[in-house]
């Protein structure tokens, strides 16, 4: 990306006048606790910033104009809900007039997603091709104004803009985050809680894992007592729950209007003891097992001979296919040791195609290289650092042969790995996951042997053996799905732990304005107070 070679030298110098409590060139004159924001504190860094000239100041009289398309209008009238409490002001939403915030679709140079911010005296213009790219250009607005922009009661201002232009688009297209619904059950409040803090840093794939041994969270009508029977515990013994279709839809509404796409996640042939305990007909032996709500993996495995197996198989995926508008479906796949090689290869080869056949691209987790990925799937790479070269070459050959690879190493991205011996929540299977070290590595050469070209993004996965509730997820998603978020839409060129922790650091007042608790990571260099 040679037009933006410039940018991390920029974004470096920006850093420091930031670190040393400066203004940027241009900010207007204020106490420092409302001086403009430097552009170079945004999160996830633009691909090009151009700093300077007079800030904007937005005030009792500022309109939010939009052209004539319900889609901006949607994204005008969404900017307007996050100004209004805070400042106090009226800010209408019109197509009419000149000036004020101004969001503008039409020039395709920055892609489906880019936008352009330009941010003067008479105003802040947003433009983008599409509707996607300006609500992302409203999500670096809202870091670009005081933290306290954020909270739910009026604020002292004054709210300005510092000068500039950014020219932003995302180095790739998939840049997800997965909540395992599962293990624990989660409402569709607390999904869409983390869907509108997933928005803020420009995710654009919500990963549902819907099913698994201690719980069977969708409704499908033609085998009900998935729902009712799978779907009535969780880790602990716990009361469960499930989503009815219009519970899932209505997750999948809210998701659109932050531009994320839900990629469900129904896992097979292992993870299946819900399923396998709601019917007996699909054990081998005809008899059902019990619940199950502990946190054993492995053990599970859908009966691969049985003709009954693809009519639920067909059955399941025809049924959510249905209701999910985006093009993924993922079929898990992982940790299938209860199934031979032999029948894991048999049963993947006749479940892919029954995705193609209901419109779905597959997806699946890495171990599905092992068999035969269809042309066109997606497989999720969740090995570590340590795991081993051949189990690595396997995944780097399918990509070599146009598998495309979403990484989610677990010592990497996973967000329920415990930050240190003595956080209180997670796991420490795959390491301690500290902030640094979950950013600093680069998914474009990540995974030897795996091309380059092949790399369709990263995900941030969310699984919940010991998350209850959304302050648990709030604490392990924080600081680190910001660096997640950053590896999925940031250049290469702009990436650098020092700079980008100074940055980090000063989303903290923001998620202290939003309410999400967030742990105090001694890496990084937070606001005094």
């Amino acid at each position: 990306m040679r037009q933006h070679h410039r940018t991390p030298r920029l974004l470096g110098t920006l850093l420091l006048v930031a670190a040393a409590g400066l203004s940027v060139v241009g900010a207007a004159p204020a106490a420092p606790a409302r001086s403009a924001t430097p552009f170079g504190q945004v999160v996830p860094a633009p691909a090009s910033v151009d700093a300077g000239g007079s800030p904007y100041r937005i005030t009792g009289g500022t309109h939010i104009r939009v052209d004539g398309s319900p889609e901006a209008r949607r994204v005008g009238e969404y900017l307007a809900d996050i100004l209004r409490p805070s400042t106090g002001y009226r800010i209408p939403v019109t197509s009419r007039g000149d000036g004020g915030i101004r969001l503008r679709l039409g020039g395709g140079a920055l892609g489906a997603e880019g936008y352009r911010l330009d941010s003067g005296r008479s105003g802040v213009t947003i433009t983008a091709r599409e509707s996607a790219g300006l609500f992302h250009g409203v999500q670096t607005l809202r870091q670009l104004l005081p933290a306290a922009v954020e909270r739910k009661s009026v604020q002292p201002g004054p709210w300005t803009v510092a000068g500039g232009t950014i020219k932003d688009s995302p180095r790739y297209g998939y840049r997800g985050a997965m909540l395992d619904v599962s293990r624990h059950f989660f409402t569709v409040g607390q999904v869409k809680r983390y869907i509108d803090e997933l928005a803020l840093y420009k995710v654009n794939k919500l990963h549902l894992h819907l099913s698994d041994d201690q719980g069977w969270r969708i409704a499908i009508a033609s085998w009900p007592r998935l729902a009712t029977h799978g779907g009535s515990t969780q880790v602990g013994g716990g009361p469960g729950g499930f989503y009815t279709k219009a519970d899932y839809k209505e997750i999948v509404r809210y998701a659109a209007s932050r531009y994320l796409e839900v990629v469900p996640e129904i896992d097979m042939p292992g993870h299946t003891n819900a399923a396998l305990s709601s019917y007996a007909q699909l054990n081998c032996d005809g008899i059902a097992p019990p619940l199950y709500t502990g946190t054993d993996v492995g053990f599970s495995s859908l009966c691969v001979n049985k003709a009954v197996t693809y009519d639920f198989v067909d059955d399941v995926i025809r049924e959510l296919a249905a209701i999910t508008p985006g093009r993924y479906l993922h079929i898990g796949g992982d940790e299938a040791h209860s199934t031979s090689h032999a029948d894991y290869v048999k049963f993947m080869d006749r479940v892919q195609p029954v995705v193609a056949k209901y419109g779905k691209t597959v997806m699946g987790w890495h171990q599905l290289t092992g068999a035969t990925p269809v042309k066109g799937a997606i497989a999720q790479y969740w090995g570590l650092d340590d795991t081993s070269a051949e189990e690595k070459a396997q995944v780097a050959k399918a990509a070599q042969n146009g598998t495309g690879l979403v990484l989610s190493p677990a010592d990497r991205l996973y967000l329920d790995m415990k930050y240190t011996a003595d956080t209180p929540l997670g796991q420490d299977w795959a390491g301690l996951v500290e902030v640094r070290r979950s950013y600093d590595w680069d998914p474009g050469n990540y995974l030897p042997g795996a091309p380059s070209s092949a790399i369709r993004g990263v995900e941030a996965p969310l699984w919940t053996e010991t998350i209850l509730n959304s302050a648990h997820i709030d604490y392990m998603a924080f600081p680190r799905l910001p660096g997640a978020a950053e590896l999925g839409w940031s250049p290469a060129s702009t990436h650098d732990w020092d700079t980008y922790k100074v940055r980090l650091a000063a989303q903290g007042p923001r998620w202290d304005a939003l309410g999400i608790g967030y742990y105090r990571s001694p890496q990084v260099p937070w606001p005094a107070g």
